[in-house]
Formats: C-alpha cells, structure tokens, sequence
C-alpha cells in the first residue's frame, strides 16, 4: 500500500534494523536526504514549533491569479499568474521574545556565494526589521561542501554595501570568519535557533 505524507511525499517503509544499529542509521538517513535547503527549514520549523521552542514559518507570496482552467471539476489548473509585489525575506516569527527574520539561500559554488542572490527590497527589509530589535540574518548553504552558515545581518549590509567599489561576492573564507556554522542533523534537521540563541547572547544583533 503506498503512504503519502501530507505534503506529498512519499513514505518508503524502511526494513527493520538491529536496535545497536537504528540509532546511527536514522541519523545517516535524515542527515544526507538530498533536500533543499527550504525543505531542510520547513522542517525544522515544524519540529521548533511542535516542541514550543519557536513560532516561525515561510511566508506566503503575493500571487495574482490571471487565469484558471478546470478540466476536471474537482481540479484547477493555474494557467496564468503574477506576483503582485516583490516579495521580502523568506521566513519570520518570534523565538523566546525575540521577532526573528531571515533569508535562505543555496549555492554550489566552492569558494563564493554571489551577492546577485539578493535584491535590494530584501536588504532593505532586513535593516528596517533590524532596526526595530529583530533578530535579522541569511542562512547560507554551500550545497557541494554540504556546509550551512548563519550569517548576522551586519555583516551581509557590509559585504552589500561595498559591492559598488569592490568584489560582487562573499568569500568562503569570509563567511567563516563572520557566521556561525551548524550542522544538519535528525531532530531537527537544522537546528538553527541554536545559532539565533548564540546570537542574541553575543549581542552580534544589536536592538
């Protein structure tokens, strides 16, 4: 009988593994599964959010819906469609009293991440966020070197701002030098709050 989960994917039963070795195994499964990063945040969103260790979610997209075919009545099929505004970060909520705001992004790039990634509205956001006491930064994953950095807003503003005279990139090097590294794991899979935390008490996010 095939299973879905309720996003679709499909639940693959796996066979029975010794109890000296199950432990290990999971974590090898859900640590290497080949996600996005969105999806690796998605889910440990419902993980902080089922634990009532944080309330965050993805925000929706502003979409225009121009035109729509049903070629079965229980079933629409979006032809036609426009964001009706550019769109701002890709996630915000509160963690222990703290608003929190953040960009996600991937790259396969070894060496550099491209700044072109972002877009001045989302800059802009972040600052105005940041300026109201928001906990703000980007998640930044090297895809290839299966690395994730937390990167604090501050230094993603110097890196933008000095793109005019100097480099259009982020240096590996200088991710991290400036970021927090993690590492994905079961429950959850990317415990990044645990880096948010680590920010709040280093006071790198000033209020």
């Amino acid at each position: 009988m095939k299973i879905n989960y309720p996003d679709g994917r499909i639940f693959n039963s796996p066979s029975k593994p010794s109890l000296s070795t199950s432990s290990a195994k999971k974590k090898l499964i859900f640590g290497d599964r080949g996600m996005t990063l969105e999806e690796e945040i998605n889910e440990s969103n419902k993980y902080y959010r089922s634990h009532e260790i944080a309330v965050i979610y993805k925000k929706p997209t502003p979409i225009q819906i121009v035109k729509v075919d049903y070629p079965k009545r229980s079933r629409a099929v979006i032809k036609e469609a426009y964001f009706r505004q550019a769109s701002t970060t890709d996630y915000n909520g509160v963690y222990n009293g703290y608003y929190v705001d953040f960009e996600a992004k991937e790259t396969k790039n070894k060496n550099t991440f491209p700044l072109k990634n972002f877009h001045q509205h989302q800059i802009d956001h972040l600052r105005m966020c940041q300026k109201q006491g928001g906990i703000c930064f980007v998640i930044i994953k090297y895809v290839t070197l299966k690395r994730y950095f937390i990167m604090p807003a501050d230094d993603l503003f110097k890196h933008w701002d000095a793109q005019e005279k100097g480099a259009k990139s982020i240096q590996l090097n200088d991710i991290i030098t400036c970021s927090i590294e993690i590492k994905a794991n079961y429950d959850p899979t990317l415990p990044y709050i645990n880096a948010v935390q680590q920010l709040i008490e280093s006071g790198k996010e000033k209020k």
